[in-house]
């Protein structure tokens, strides 16, 4: 499915100290394309996603974004990083600020929307996570869940052309996962963007339009969903399925 690209990752090398965390590593993830990441713990899929926002630096390679280079730092930086929404393990919401200040606070200072228009798009973004009724509490008034769906929010509030989701459940208790997943899979059937790295094969099954296995590093498969649990190509794949897939 070569449509129009968006995110382009071309012989991307990373090292930590003399760790070799991401080998030579080409992607392109077209407009409104669900790319899921799928691997073992230690495979590179993190570090990853953490660069298509400049989270983390390369040493080598080109990552460009709707045909533009990844700026170095300073204000192009913050500009592309409202490009790309980022949802992490942790939910990293201001503990000090209200839901709906939380969702309103980066429209504000980044987008320079007036905070009236930021709390109207809030509001609309916490009704459509299903947090409307929650927008006035404090984080630490909220489940684990729904603070990720807040955190969700505040990404999508910017606009961004895609989103990066680094394993945005896995900091969940077992009940709260599908209520952050269903936000997910609306997000995926309304057309966004998004790269997902996960250990939720029944989303990347559902959900996604291409599954990337990393391991060691590398880009070992990259094939629909049903390709590749269906009939996966290489050895590391299937151990790792086999694994994954008996419970």
């Amino acid at each position: 499915m070569a449509v129009d690209p968006l995110i382009e990752l071309l012989g991307v090398n990373k090292y930590y100290g003399g760790l070799h965390v991401l080998r030579d590593i080409d992607l392109t993830v077209g407009k409104g394309e669900v790319v899921v990441v799928v691997g073992p713990s230690g495979s590179g899929k993190s570090t990853l996603c953490r660069t298509i926002n400049r989270l983390e630096t390369v040493e080598s390679g080109t990552i460009t974004l709707d045909g533009e280079p990844l700026p170095q730092e300073g204000k192009a930086l913050a500009r592309l990083r409202a490009e790309v929404g980022m949802v992490f393990q942790s939910f990293n919401l201001f503990a000090h600020r209200t839901v709906l200040q939380n969702v309103s606070l980066a429209q504000v200072k980044v987008r320079r929307r007036t905070k009236d228009d930021a709390d109207r798009r809030s509001r609309e973004l916490l009704d459509r996570v299903g947090l409307l009724a929650q927008a006035d509490k404090y984080p630490a008034q909220l489940s684990g869940g729904q603070q990720q769906r807040v955190a969700i929010a505040r990404a999508l509030a910017m606009d961004p052309k895609a989103m990066l989701f680094d394993e945005p459940t896995s900091a969940l208790d077992p009940e709260m996962i599908n209520e952050v997943l269903e936000v997910m899979r609306q997000l995926a059937r309304d057309g966004m963007t998004m790269v997902v790295v996960t250990h939720e094969m029944g989303f990347a099954r559902a959900s996604a339009h291409r599954v990337v296995f990393m391991a060691d590093g590398r880009i070992v498969e990259d094939r629909t969903p049903e390709e590749f649990f269906t009939a996966p190509r290489s050895e590391r794949a299937k151990d790792f399925l086999s694994k994954i897939l008996k419970h």
